[in-house]
């Protein structure tokens, strides 16, 4: 057997088997799915409905074939396989076979889950990098747990990852909060256009001489400090960065160069005293403004002379993970990238939908400048650091989240976070009545050697343990952090279906393995253990 994946084996068995009855070519869109009943098995297959037409035989006659040869290559791992329907093949795993899948998980230790990409990747995943003008929001919390439960999930997978905030710090709105600043410090109202909220007073405090100052340089100066305030956030929301790029540094010859490059390549032109880039070229709508008449720069010159910035150092692919309101952005974006010699479909922009707060069905509105803020901080204050990514995690990231606060505050099974939690720490319980040493010597055993008969209950857990691999897989692949929610859910509800059918300390009593149970619990705590981190969210060994 596969000790690194025993479904891999199962589906190779199957897999050559195909190979060897109809030829490689043949098994195109096979599968190995995990059925919804326990009545069709642990696994089934459609493809001797595949291999059918290439081979001129019914389909139940392929299965009948295949079954044969999937039962010679699989032996004491395979308890039966029978035809079913209009050609499935439905495979039904022996005790044997679980034995071992638990043995493989726990001597796998911290590394189960864990896989091996095909071509590892040096990924840069930039994310939350809102205006600097401001204390985070909801709304950027959501953009940060899932840049970076994405960031720990391609790590597990085997990716090299940095992650990046990019520091809005150039432009009409951080000039509009110097203003906004210093009308504050002067006791005044902040112009229309500007920072309303109560926070652009506290900032006014902290900078000595802020009614006198210039503009510019207040607007440096508060910038630093909301920055100093959003990197304690982002810290306690177990958030890290490890480079912080300043737009200021694009406009000190960045822009200009990447413009110019552009332009050698022929995909620039002048029109109405303004510069244009041939986005059309590249299959966006329309062409875009460089560089407008007085000679500044557009917002979209910048961003084009970062990615440039971003393709110079290395990465073989890059993640942005944007507002919902940038959606417009993304093929002039990947058009200018492509001008620049970058491959298209190594810059993945990851479009965010809106997060609402939910209180007695009354939504609380974010908006930096009217100053009727939600901010991240007090989100954690009010269901804490758990609840918060978790439910932030909970939906994918390109669907309206609803974030029902009253439920996220309960310590109940109804609550999805703290139920899974829970199961945590019910089977650190349970390990800490056995104790230590007795734990350490049950997973010490030759755990496939067990003559444990395992109850359907335990079967549907240790099925569940072995959808981990996949599940990370699938999650790096799809971008789709979310999944691991429901897989931690999931995982918590197999084991409170094993406990309840199943007594683990004192097996023996009831003829059970105490050290199988033991070591399968163990197991079961280190996968939701695992799964929970990599969203971020802690996993507790008491509640």
């Amino acid at each position: 057997m596969d000790a690194a994946d025993p479904v891999a084996e199962v589906a190779g068995a199957v897999l050559e088997s195909a190979g060897e009855l109809a030829g490689n070519g043949a098994r195109s869109g096979a599968k190995l799915d995990r059925p919804p009943k326990p009545e069709f098995g642990d696994y089934s297959s459609n493809v001797p409905m595949l291999l059918a037409p290439a081979m001129r035989r019914p389909p139940r006659e392929v299965a009948e074939q295949l079954a044969e040869r999937v039962r010679g290559r699989l032996g004491g791992a395979l308890e039966r396989a029978e035809v079913a329907g209009p050609g499935f093949l439905n495979l039904f795993m022996s005790d044997e076979w679980y034995r071992a899948a638990v043995a493989a998980a726990v001597a796998a230790g911290d590394d189960y889950g864990r896989v091996a990409p095909t071509d590892r990747e040096k990924v840069m995943v930039e994310f939350v990098s809102a205006n600097p003008t401001g204390p985070p929001n909801a709304a950027t919390g959501r953009h940060a747990a899932y840049g970076d439960a994405l960031a720990r999930i391609l790590e597990f997978a085997g990716h090299e990852v940095e992650r990046e905030y990019y520091v809005n710090d150039f432009g009409s709105q951080v000039q509009r909060f110097g203003e906004s600043i210093r009308a504050r410090a002067r006791g005044e109202e902040p112009p229309e256009d500007g920072y309303q909220g109560d926070y652009v007073v506290d900032v006014a405090k902290q900078i000595d001489g802020a009614a006198d100052m210039d503009v510019d340089e207040l607007a440096r100066r508060g910038v630093e400090l909301m920055l100093e305030s959003m990197r304690g956030t982002m810290e306690r929301y177990r958030v890290r960065f490890d480079t912080f790029f300043r737009e200021s540094e694009l406009h000190a010859g960045e822009v200009e160069r990447a413009l110019e490059q552009l332009e050698g390549a022929g995909h620039v032109y002048e029109s109405e005293g303004a510069r244009w880039l041939r986005t059309t070229q590249f299959g966006d709508d329309k062409d875009r403004v460089l560089t407008r008449g007085t000679g500044a720069a557009t917002y979209f010159a910048a961003d084009i002379a970062y990615h440039q910035h971003k393709r110079e150092r290395g990465f073989d692919r890059l993640i942005d993970v944007w507002g919902a309101d940038h959606h417009g952005y993304v093929t002039r974006m990947k058009a200018a990238f492509e001008a620049l010699g970058g491959d298209p479909d190594h810059l993945e922009l990851v479009i965010m939908q809106l997060v609402n707060l939910m209180e007695g069905g009354q939504r609380a509105q974010m908006s930096k400048r009217a100053g009727t803020i939600v901010t991240l901080d007090e989100l954690i204050d009010d269901i804490g650091v758990d609840a918060a990514r978790f439910y932030m995690l909970q939906r994918s990231h390109d669907t309206t989240l609803d974030l029902d606060l009253r439920l996220a505050r309960e310590q109940s099974q109804e609550n999805p976070v703290y139920y899974v939690q829970y199961a945590h720490a019910r089977i650190a319980s349970i390990l800490r009545k056995a104790g230590d040493e007795r734990v350490a010597d049950a997973l010490s055993k030759d755990l496939a050697a067990s003559e444990e008969v395992l109850h359907p209950s335990a079967r549907a857990l240790v099925k569940r343990l072995l959808e981990l691999p996949a599940e990370v897989q699938t999650a790096a692949d799809r971008r789709a952090p979310h999944r691991m929610t429901t897989y931690a859910h999931d995982v918590a509800q197999a084991f409170s279906a094993f406990y309840r059918d199943v007594r683990v300390v004192g097996a023996a009593e009831e003829g059970g393995d105490e050290d199988f149970r033991l070591a399968l619990s163990a197991a079961t705590k280190r996968v939701i253990a695992r799964s929970l981190d990599l969203l971020g969210v802690e996993a507790p060994d008491h509640m």
